[in-house]
């Protein structure tokens, strides 16, 4: 892909930009509120200094990091610059009073703040920065997600702080010092530009938590994650967008996804399984081409292996109708679910068909090419969208299986014998009894069956034997 290229699908939206040469090195960093206004300026006729000219005569490759505000990117740029050392970034002068962020680790209950002095008294520095305000904006919103202490001295009384929830109080008897430690390792990865490692240490513990029924403590957790997520997952939207269209922005489709296929699993302990494929069109509903499963080959409580079932069911008989596929699947459930939907995709020799999962409990999205989930916000137009979807998938399998449970028609091996459908079903479990007793019948006692002839009769016996083979 072009430079040109690259610069159309930036975003206009906060960020940090990272400049690369023709091998691979990283040559200059930059922040910007609109990653694509801002890079787009570099290729411009004229430039500003023979430096800028110099620099774009070597770009031959970027890559960027999308953020919630300038703010936020003025931060990793800084945790960048100290990792990567590009040549093309000016170095700040020692003499000149360019302000810091301390992070007071020589302290029994450590503080994060501004300060212009950089000395070697056992703190952490961060820095120099050289826009303040940005960075007082920046501190600020990592006051919402690190609640350290601001107080130069513990005091006895709880301050307005930590009535805000920016401070976990480690006074006035509030002195878990584990926990509040917690924070300051998590503090420390974000401001060395390890986002990726951070949201996965909070992932594995808000599920943990709630593991342990601690749903409150989960739900803080989650928001911190959304919070950080967007650093990290999120890409900006370029102007006005239709639902569908964002979502193609979002994901990294190659294509608009204008038929989307979801499917769930319904069942009670195991018993009576069934699954559901709902179809939308342009972001609607397509009721004619709803889909309905009965489990025929797992056997217990294994959603796993029932998703695989019904996936390949679908896919292999649009394969052999030779029917066309949709733009995006949407599976119910976590990374598990997924990636067992996926292998009966790949079985078919389908892989270009992209497929997410949405997770039930914190509505995480998979994707199966990255490690971490994707974060939405909860009022995020794009999880709307899934979640509705995803929430009709599961309405239909819901109203399915209550409907066969009202009606009383099981779920039983009978299913699974092509020709053999409710009403004869029925007929053969009142004459025998149970399954075990027609997989016993012989023909004869078979065709006295109303509704079973020659052909259907040896079509049960040949069933029951490759079973028993």
């Amino acid at each position: 892909m072009g430079i040109k290229d690259t610069i159309k699908r930036l975003p206009d939206s906060p960020g940090v930009y990272i400049m690369k040469d023709r091998t691979g090195r990283v040559i200059y960093v930059g922040k910007a509120r609109s990653l694509k206004k801002r890079v787009s300026s570099y290729f411009t006729k004229s430039h500003s200094s023979p430096k800028t000219g110099l620099l774009v005569a070597e770009i031959k490759g970027i890559d960027y990091v999308p953020a919630n505000s300038e703010a936020e990117a003025l931060i990793y740029e800084a945790s960048l610059i100290k990792s990567r050392r590009p040549r093309f970034n000016i170095e700040l002068k020692d003499g000149k009073s360019y302000p810091y962020l301390k992070l007071t680790l020589n302290e029994a209950y450590p503080r994060l703040f501004i300060t212009r002095r950089k000395i070697d008294d056992g703190a952490r520095y961060y820095g120099p920065y050289t826009n303040v305000k940005l960075l007082k904006d920046a501190l600020s919103f990592m006051k919402t997600l690190f609640p350290l202490r601001t107080c130069k001295r513990l005091g006895k009384k709880l301050c307005m702080s930590y009535q805000l929830s920016e401070c976990l109080g480690p006074c006035a008897g509030k002195r878990d010092k584990k926990r509040y430690h917690r924070v300051v390792e998590e503090l420390l990865l974000f401001l060395e530009g390890k986002r990726q490692r951070l949201i996965k240490g909070l992932s594995r513990r808000m599920e943990e938590t709630s593991r342990k029924l601690n749903f409150e403590e989960a739900a803080r957790i989650r928001n911190r994650i959304r919070a950080l997520s967007t650093l990290v997952t999120k890409r900006g939207v370029p102007g006005p967008m239709d639902q569908i269209d964002e979502l193609k922005y979002v994901l990294d489709l190659k294509r608009r996804p204008k038929r989307i296929e979801a499917f769930d699993i319904s069942n009670i302990r195991g018993k009576e399984a069934v699954g559901s494929m709902v179809s939308f069109y342009d972001g609607k509903p397509d009721k004619n081409n709803y889909r309905k499963f009965k489990i025929r080959t797992v056997e217990g409580v294994d959603d796993y292996k029932m998703m695989r079932e019904v996936v390949f069911r679908r896919y292999r008989r649009l394969l052999d109708e030779k029917r066309g596929l949709p733009d995006l699947i949407i599976i119910d459930g976590g990374k598990g679910h997924l990636t067992s939907a996926i292998r009966e995709l790949k079985k078919l020799n389908i892989r270009h068909i992209p497929a997410i999962g949405i997770a039930k409990e914190f509505e995480h999205i998979y994707v199966p090419a990255r490690r971490l989930p994707i974060v939405l916000a909860g009022d995020s137009s794009i999880l709307q969208l899934i979640r509705r979807i995803r929430d009709e998938a599961h309405r239909f399998a819901r109203a399915y299986h209550t409907g066969l449970r009202r009606s009383g028609i099981t779920i039983s091996e009978l299913d699974n014998i092509k020709g053999i459908g409710p009403i004869r079903k029925s007929r053969l479990l009142n004459t025998f009894g149970s399954v075990k007793n027609v997989k016993k019948a012989a023909l004869k006692d078979l065709l006295k069956v109303r509704g079973i002839d020659e052909k259907r009769a040896k079509d049960i016996i040949r069933y029951f034997r490759k079973k028993r083979l």
